[in-house]
C-alpha cells in the first residue's frame, strides 16, 4: 500500500492523565474513504485514540500523521479539515436548526455561509424543518443536525464518538446509510460504537481495551482471529437460568451470555466444550444446536479476558 492511500498513519501514541496511562503504544492505518469502528468497554481508551488521531488532543509520545499533517506539530492544520460529532448532542437548544448551522459556519471562518448552510440542509432532508428550534427536535433529528454541523466545512476525516446512541432503529440505519454514501465519495470515518450490528457495517474494526490494542482488522478477520466454538441452547427461560447457572465456570466454558429466548455457549477447546454440553443433551425441554460465533461473542470474550488480566495485574 503506498502511504499516499493512507488518511491515518500512526505508530506507538501514548497518553497519560497524570498518573494514569490511557493509551499504551497505540498505532493504526486507516484508508481514505474507510470506515474505521472501535469498539471497547467503556473508559478502554477509545475516545482518546480517536482524538489522539485527528489531532483534537497531543500524545504524550509516538508519531505520525493525518490527512499528511504531523499529529505532533501540526494539530491546527488537522482540525480544519476534520468533523467531529460528540457523543452528546452539543448545538444550542435555544437556536434553529438553520441558526446553529449558520452560527458553526461562522466560527469556521466559511465563505458564502448562507448558501453553504442552504445546501447542507437540503443534503441532509432538512428544509421543512429547519426554522425549528434545535431543543424540540428528537434524537433522531438531532444527530441529522450535528452530522450537518460536522459536514459544513466539508471536511475529509469525521470523527464519531457514539454517534447513534439514544436514537431509534430506523434512525440508526438511516444514519448509517448516511455515512456509507459520504464514505463512497472518499471522506474517511472513525466511529466509537457498543453495537454490534454497526460494527458489522464497518470496512474495519479495532478492539481497544485498557488503553491496548488487541485486535484490528475486518470484520471477518476479527471474529476469526479468536478461535471460538459456540452452542446454541433454546428453551423455558426458568431451564435457560437454571442451564446458565450450571454451566458458568466450568471447564471448557469461557462465557454464557443470553440472546433473547436463547443462550449462546462459548469455549476455546470445541472437543472439551462439547463434552461439557452433551451432559443437557438428554433433557427434552431444551434444543441444543452448533453455532457460529458472532462479533458480540468475541467482544464479549475480548472483555472478560481482558478483566480477568487486569485484576491478576492488581496487587
Amino acid at each position: 500500500m503506498m502511504n499516499n492511500d493512507l488518511v491515518i498513519n500512526v505508530q506507538r501514541l501514548n497518553k497519560y492523565f497524570g498518573d494514569k496511562h490511557v493509551v499504551k503504544d497505540f498505532s493504526l492505518q486507516v484508508r481514505r474513504g474507510e470506515i474505521y469502528g472501535f469498539l471497547g468497554p467503556n473508559g478502554s481508551g477509545k475516545t482518546t485514540s480517536i482524538r489522539m488521531l485527528c489531532g483534537l488532543l497531543t500524545p504524550d509520545s509516538g508519531s505520525g500523521t493525518c490527512l499528511g499533517h504531523d499529529i505532533l506539530r501540526e494539530t491546527a492544520a488537522i482540525k480544519r479539515e476534520v468533523g467531529y460529532m460528540t457523543q452528546r448532542f452539543s448545538l444550542w437548544d435555544d437556536l434553529s436548526i438553520r441558526e446553529n448551522l449558520e452560527f458553526v459556519a461562522r466560527m469556521y471562518g466559511m465563505k458564502n455561509r448562507r448558501l453553504a448552510v442552504t445546501q447542507e440542509i437540503e443534503r441532509l432532508g432538512l428544509t421543512e424543518r429547519q426554522h425549528q428550534l434545535a431543543g424540540t427536535l428528537s434524537g433522531g433529528w438531532k444527530q441529522r443536525l450535528a452530522l450537518a454541523s460536522c459536514m459544513l466545512h466539508n471536511p475529509k476525516l469525521l470523527l464519531l464518538d457514539e454517534p447513534t446512541a439514544g436514537v431509534d432503529p430506523k434512525a440508526r440505519r438511516d444514519f448509517w446509510t448516511q455515512i456509507h454514501d459520504l464514505a463512497a465519495t472518499g471522506i474517511s470515518v472513525l466511529v466509537a460504537t457498543h453495537y454490534m450490528d454497526e460494527a458489522e457495517r464497518c470496512h474495519r474494526l479495532a478492539y481497544i481495551a485498557y488503553g491496548r490494542l488487541l485486535a484490528t482488522g475486518t470484520p471477518d478477520e476479527v471474529l476469526h482471529a479468536v478461535r471460538l466454538s459456540t452452542w446454541e441452547v433454546s428453551g423455558p427461560p426458568a431451564k435457560l437460568a437454571e442451564v446458565a447457572s450450571l454451566l458458568h465456570g466450568r471447564p471448557a466454558v469461557a462465557h454464557v451470555t443470553a440472546f433473547g429466548n436463547t443462550l449462546h455457549v462459548t469455549g476455546e477447546d470445541a472437543d472439551a466444550l462439547e463434552r461439557v454440553v452433551a451432559a443437557f443433551f438428554h433433557e427434552k425441554e431444551l434444543q441444543w444446536r452448533k453455532s457460529q460465533a458472532g462479533l458480540e461473542d468475541v467482544f464479549i470474550h475480548h472483555v472478560e479476558e481482558t478483566d480477568a488480566a487486569a485484576a491478576g495485574a492488581r496487587p
